[in-house]
């Protein structure tokens, strides 16, 4: 397969461009609607029984509440005439906007609840309808509307839901313009520095935008026939700009290596396909197969970005394998030009850099070496222990966000407020007595303040406001019940709340739902916990099956995944710290809370993914050497020799483009961001540089054990890095002590 795109790339290389041109156009066109299909939340699992709470709630009670718009009044209090009237007009054309159902306010109900304790604000409560989409639009235009002063009286800001959603969708995409602007421009200053030369620092860069647009379209098409969560698109830039920028920068690399060495265009183009193009294919296999374990939670928002995540990285490597080798064989020497200055003086050393160095110290003292890594990754791990979990809500935007500036108001100044109200359904017709009796003992549990029916009122396990208390509570054939707490929302106590609730002796004949934000909240956490050990199992089994195809061994599978799980625990450690913990919340601008949880599952997926990456880069190049005949540890040092450069290279440059996520508002997409990004440096520098060679070592020969029937296997079906070569001279194998020269006897002063 490769011999044949090596050839296509040679033979056909300008219509290879063209076409790719052409396709590279209509992904654009296609791609400039992906956000109108993309859709917000996607973090609550369809089947709970919060969700189908949710949904009996939208049939039969017009929907929960969504929109709390915060009325205030400057001039004195809200049952002040003037400001009634003003008020009661607002209500009033709130109630004849077709996008809003359900609206209650102060004025109507005289709710002391929906009244602030000084008097000067009041609530109106509505639901916004529609599906999550139709609901960020409608919520966008209403906040246009009605936010701000009204008739001169009253100020009105918006909370609630949806209005918490608008922003988020509003932040998304000032966020990635933002993390864009800065990582494009900081990745080409990277590419300079790394090659030394403008055409080949532009070469992985036109990879990276192909990718980028490809991953537009894609989420398009996706959005047309399935919900994807909007923030997607940060996903897909930045894998799609770093992937791309990793599989050509190996690509380039070898090109460029193979032509100082005095290969031929032709010959330098099918190595590079045959050697860089198969680790480009298997690295983008495994990438895909950890993010492909998403798709079984039943989270949109995580299995969205499974979708979008394994497409994006099938762009990125189709483009490298189709489009560079076609660059590079038309541009073939031309590859050097652009020299900058400082690359004319600068030496190369093949055989021993610094990472080859570094590989042959680890190996003389692998203990003594690598037991000081493991103890600061350790270390870095150990916040883990305290891990606790939540979901978004309005603490993950800006401190100046209207809708989170609301939402504290509401804690604050309000008794309880409904919108973080825990409800109860039930779908069936019920008496006044039992539905009363129900109640009462609702209402008994600590930390409620009240529990409002259609047959009346009740605190403390006691009636307050007997019969019809709100009729609108109350259908012949179903129930609405909100239990309103003191509790912190999404607290441990409100979460426990949720159990209590669902503990207590529903009426006979009923199938009570629970849902509300607590309620979501435990519902996921049930719900990841219970997909989390398939995924795994998927992630493991896939990468295990894929490096065996690579290696022949099964050590190696092992102990990559080994690896990989403590420089993942790391990563999660100091993330842990971070925004759990509330460290440099200062710096970033962020308020600690519980890890976000379907972000977490995600940040593990992509970082155990982009790990595999880099493994897949350097035991390819030492899997090469090994089975050229070198001894163990030629082929390590050798191999780190020959990959670390280029690793840390892209290491560096993916970082960049995850790590311009830590200037986003949004909390949650930075942690992803600067999760991402270290998890990266963590692998590259820490593992990679130490505890590869030091496991190496310890291993020896029985690094590339696997027994006789998988031997045999792997000989007749394995696809490794060392098949049959093309028509061009092999690589040297040089020894510690020798140095690799290129053909004419002269060190390259080109290669990366």
């Amino acid at each position: 397969m490769f011999e044949r795109l090596a050839d296509l790339a040679i033979r056909r290389s300008r219509l290879v461009l063209a076409v790719a041109a052409l396709a590279v156009a209509l992904m654009g066109v296609v791609g400039a609607g992906a956000f109108d299909k993309l859709k917000g939340g996607g973090f609550d699992d369809p089947a709970s029984p919060s969700t189908r709470a949710a949904n009996v709630l939208a049939d039969k009670f017009g929907g929960e509440t969504n929109l709390v718009l915060l009325v205030r009044s400057p001039d004195g209090p809200v049952d002040a005439p003037a400001v009634e009237e003003d008020g009661r007009s607002l209500v009033a054309e709130l109630k004849q906007d077709d996008r809003l159902g359900n609206v209650v306010s102060y004025w109507e109900t005289d709710s002391p609840d929906l009244r602030s304790e000084d008097g000067r604000q009041a609530m109106v409560l509505a639901h916004v309808k529609g599906d999550s989409t139709e609901q960020r639009k409608s919520a966008i235009a209403i906040l246009d509307t009605y936010s701000g002063t009204y008739k001169d009286t009253l100020t009105v800001r918006a909370g609630g839901g949806a209005a918490v959603g608008a922003d988020l969708s509003n932040q998304v995409v000032e966020d990635l313009i933002l993390a864009e602007a800065i990582a494009l421009p900081l990745t080409l200053l990277l590419l300079l520095i790394v090659f030394g030369s403008v055409v080949a620092a532009l070469l992985p860069l036109a990879v990276a935008v192909i990718a980028i647009i490809g991953s537009f379209a894609q989420l398009f098409l996706l959005g047309s026939v399935t919900d994807v969560a909007d923030t997607a698109t940060n996903l897909t830039t930045a894998l799609g700009l770093g992937l791309g920028i990793d599989y050509a920068l190996l690509m380039v690399s070898r090109f460029r290596e193979q032509l100082a060495a005095g290969t031929s265009v032709d010959d330098a183009v099918r190595r590079t396909v045959h050697t860089a193009g198969r680790t480009v294919a298997f690295s983008a296999a495994t990438v895909a197969a950890a993010l492909a374990a998403l798709m079984v939670f039943p989270q949109y928002f995580l299995r969205s970005f499974g979708f979008a995540g394994v497409g994006v990285v099938a762009i990125a490597a189709l483009s490298t394998l189709f489009v560079m080798p076609a660059l590079l064989k038309v541009l073939g020497h031309r590859v050097n030009s652009g020299r900058m200055p400082w690359a004319k003086s600068r030496r190369s050393e093949a055989r021993a850099p610094v990472w080859g160095r570094l590989a042959r110290t680890v190996m003389r003292r692998p203990v003594l070496t690598a037991v000081p890594v493991l103890t600061v990754l350790l270390l870095a791990a150990s916040p883990l222990l305290n891990i606790t979990f939540g979901t978004p809500d309005e603490r993950v935007l800006p401190e100046d966000a209207e809708s989170r500036q609301v939402s504290q108001v509401l804690r604050e100044e309000f008794g309880g407020s409904q919108d973080s109200a825990v409800f109860i359904t039930l779908d069936s017709a019920v008496e006044p007595a039992p539905l009363a009796s129900y109640a009462e003992r609702l209402a008994a549990l600590e930390g409620v303040e009240r529990v409002e029916t259609s047959a009346g009122t009740y605190s403390a396990g006691r009636p307050v406001v007997t019969g019809p208390a709100d009729s609108a509570l109350g259908r012949p054939d179903a129930q609405r019940i909100t239990v309103v707490s003191s509790l912190t929302p999404k607290s441990e106590a409100a979460e426990a709340l949720v159990e209590q609730v669902r503990s207590v002796t529903a009426p006979p004949g009923t199938d009570p739902l629970v849902g509300g934000d607590d309620a979501v909240l435990v519902d996921a956490k049930e719900s990841i916990a219970a997909k989390l050990p398939l995924a795994v199992t998927l992630i493991a089994l896939s990468t295990f099956l894929l490096l065996f195809l690579f290696t022949g061994s099964v050590v190696q599978p092992l102990r990559a995944l080994i690896l990989n799980l403590i420089s993942l625990g790391a990563t999660l450690g100091v993330m842990t710290w971070i925004f759990q913990d509330g460290n440099l919340s200062s710096l970033l601008g962020f308020t600690a809370q519980p890890m976000e949880l379907a972000m977490t599952v995600l940040m593990f997926c992509i970082a155990f993914g982009l790990s595999m990456d880099y493994e897949v880069f350097v035991t390819s190049r030492i899997k090469e050497l090994h089975d050229q005949g070198a001894d163990g540890e030629t082929a390590v040092i050798n191999g780190l020799g020959h990959t670390g450069r280029i690793v840390s290279a892209a290491a560096f440059l993916l970082a960049v483009s995850f790590f311009a996520f830590g200037t986003a508002q949004l909390s949650f997409v930075q942690m992803f961001g600067l999760g991402s990004g270290l998890a990266i440096l963590i692998d590259a520098l820490a593992v990679r540089g130490v505890l590869v060679p030091a496991a190496m070592r310890l291993l020896g020969g029985s690094a590339w054990y696997a027994p006789r029937l998988l031997r045999t296997f792997h000989a007749r079906y394995g696809l490794s890095e060392n098949g049959p070569e093309p028509a061009s001279a092999p690589e040297p194998v040089s020894t510690p002590g020798s140095a690799a020269k290129t053909r004419d006897g002269a060190r390259d002063s080109t290669m990366v």
